[in-house]
């Protein structure tokens, strides 16, 4: 499914490159994309490993992965490429903070593929990694709203002094939620929106949604008190933001009650339990077609690097402990000597002293 898909993939490459022959940047890319090992395909995540200030020239061209309807949106809104590459790292930072006491702690590769071999199976993880990647842009793109950084979009002034019955009215700068929703949709979803519909694909587009709806869902209601003296004779709200990692932490809570859907189905989504397949599967859930992979040993052929090694905490249960990293492998103990700065004194005028204090501690590595 996933060749199939690189094959797409590439004739929008050929595409691009003949509706602009002297662009070597798509003919470079095509190239690179051919040269991905088998059945791991490029994509706009690439951004998020990568720098958009390195690229030059058509820019939107140049980026490896993108579908040709992702490069009609990017040369249409040129300045949102370091939204989306702005987007993309923070899904991926929030992914790591995620799972980093795990033992899938959302690896990455600083090439093409980003996340190898874990997108080609369409695991639970698999629909972490694409509701996480399209919450972040979402959330890049509002903040650049709001920050004035897009021409196209500003602050959310559509409610602006209508008056609330509890006594407050809309004011200040809301964040234009409904531009970077619009505008992940039409970014986000585009490889699985414009190709052969499967299963796979109504996965993505259902995950990337819920990850744009996480963000909906999580936006703050703050105010303001105005009047003499401090008292609140004017109260204005505004809509904000959350921090990101509250949106990570939400799908996180998604991904542990994901519901698993049966893998041949080019119409709707439907549960592979058959005795709740009569149930709708809720907008806000995640959903995925195969079960996780065995991330305790590694398999290089499948990009799984294995939990040989992580730290582990022996004095805990679940998440970061040993039983849970180290699959019953038994863990090594390691005394490592700490030296810290202590004891220190301001002196007038003007430096700091202190001392040396040292201290033994145990480290449990996985075996």
């Amino acid at each position: 499914m996933c060749r199939c898909r690189c094959r797409q993939r590439c004739q929008s490459y050929k595409k691009a490159a003949c509706a602009n022959p002297m662009s070597r940047n798509s003919i470079i890319s095509l190239f690179i994309s051919l040269l991905l090992p088998t059945g791991i395909c490029a994509n706009w995540m690439f951004l998020g490993v990568s720098s958009v200030s390195t690229l030059h020239g058509d820019t939107c061209n140049e980026v490896p992965g993108l579908v040709w309807r992702q490069i009609e949106v990017c040369r249409n809104n040129p300045q949102t490429l370091y939204c989306i590459s702005e987007g993309a790292r923070k899904g991926i930072m929030e992914c790591k903070a995620q799972f980093r006491y795990e033992r899938w702690n959302c690896t990455t590769q600083r090439n093409l593929s980003v996340f190898g071999q874990t997108l080609t199976k369409g695991s639970k993880e698999t629909a972490f990694i694409y509701a996480i990647l399209s919450a972040g842009v979402v959330h890049a793109v509002t903040q650049s709203c709001s920050a004035g950084n897009l021409t196209d979009c500003s602050c959310d002034m559509n409610r602006y002094g209508e008056k609330d019955g509890e006594g407050w009215e809309w004011g200040g700068c809301s964040d234009n939620i409904h531009y970077g929703t619009w505008f992940c949709k039409m970014f986000v979803d585009a490889p699985d929106a414009n190709s052969k519909r499967d299963t796979r694909n109504l996965m993505n587009i259902h995950n990337n949604e819920v990850g744009r709806r996480v963000v909906a869902k999580e936006m703050k209601m703050q105010c303001r008190c105005h009047g003499v003296s401090g008292s609140c004779a004017v109260k204005t709200c505004w809509r904000s933001l959350p921090m990101f990692h509250e949106i990570g932490a939400r799908l996180k809570k998604l991904y542990e009650t994901a519901v698993i859907v049966v893998s041949r189905s080019r119409k709707k989504l439907r549960r592979r339990d058959k005795t709740k397949r009569h149930l709708p599967i809720p907008k806000d859930k995640l959903v995925h077609m195969h079960r996780s992979r065995n991330y305790c040993r590694t398999d290089p052929s499948r990009g799984i690097t294995g939990t040989r090694g992580r730290l582990c905490n022996k004095t805990l249960d679940g998440p970061g402990s040993c039983s849970l990293l180290c699959c019953g492998r038994g863990y090594n103990t390691q005394v490592v000597r700490h030296v810290n700065r202590c004891h220190c004194k301001f002196h007038w005028c003007c430096f700091v002293t202190c001392e040396s204090c040292e201290s033994m501690v145990d480290v449990h590595t996985c075996k």
